[in-house]
């Protein structure tokens, strides 16, 4: 169906794979516009609870934008790319349920700002990020000055966006970029046992939980009180609310259905 993307489910869980490893899978105009659709039909399947996002091959996660098409992008069509690129972003970022991207190898420019449109990031051992677009005499235009100061500091984002040098991944996991690292070999492993976990957790209060928390990084400290407030409040009218509750007390495991 997809002819740059690899979609499969286990169970509850989603494994979206960019499948361009001749490319390092680097992000291409058609890749985008596939990527667009599946998270359409992600968005309306009710019974996935984690979406997992990977690279094909054990080089690269996303190896940056497929620079033969960079090559005749002007400014018109530079606006277009990144608008685009935006709201798919943010789309992954807004995702009802959480997304974690499993970082194999290289992620590079848009590799990098979609592993930070992602709720949770772990990586290999192998893996290493980079926003070099200044090298290229632009800048990040998918979300990457945004998201990444946010993620790590001013001053950390700053360096790496100013002089597009590329860090391993024991430095990302030093200043937040990542929260685990692993052996290439138990990436996937590793990151299907904590997909699992979060799948187990109640459907509608992770969903509450992933919005508030999303929201903290917009406007001021009382507006996140006050959702926070709002969305707590609306959890606990909820039957997995009860049920957890009850399961707390009747000292057994809960069976939680999303509703």
């Amino acid at each position: 169906m997809y002819k740059t993307l690899i979609y499969e489910k286990k169970d509850n869980i989603g494994i979206l794979t960019i499948n361009r490893p001749d490319k390092l899978n680097a992000i291409s105009n058609e890749l985008t516009s596939e990527l667009s659709k599946l998270l359409d039909d992600i968005e309306k399947d009710e019974g996935l609870r984690v979406l997992i996002i990977t690279g094909k091959g054990d080089k690269a996660f996303v190896a940056g934008a497929d620079i033969k098409e960079l090559v005749d992008r002007d400014a018109r069509q530079g606006r277009k790319v990144s608008q685009e690129r935006q709201e798919i972003f943010s789309h992954i970022e807004n995702l009802q349920i959480p997304v974690i991207a499993a970082v194999n190898g290289y992620a590079l420019g848009g590799g990098l700002e979609l592993a930070l449109a992602c709720s949770i990031r772990i990586c290999s051992d192998k893996a290493q990020f980079g926003a070099p677009e200044v090298k290229l005499g632009i800048i990040p235009g998918d979300g990457g000055t945004q998201r990444l100061p946010r993620l790590i500091g001013l001053g950390r984002a700053m360096e790496l966006i100013l002089t597009g040098d590329f860090i391993d991944a024991q430095e990302a996991f030093r200043i937040g970029l990542v929260n685990k690292v692993f052996p290439l070999e138990e990436l996937m492993e590793k990151v299907m046992e904590l997909a699992q976990k979060i799948a187990s957790r109640p459907p509608l209060a992770v969903r509450y939980a992933k919005e508030a928390v999303n929201r903290s990084q917009e406007g001021d400290t009382a507006s996140g009180f006050a959702l926070e407030s709002y969305l707590h409040a609306l959890s606990c009218t909820t039957e997995d609310k009860k049920e957890g509750v009850s399961a707390f007390l009747e000292k057994r495991k809960g069976k939680f259905k999303g509703k």
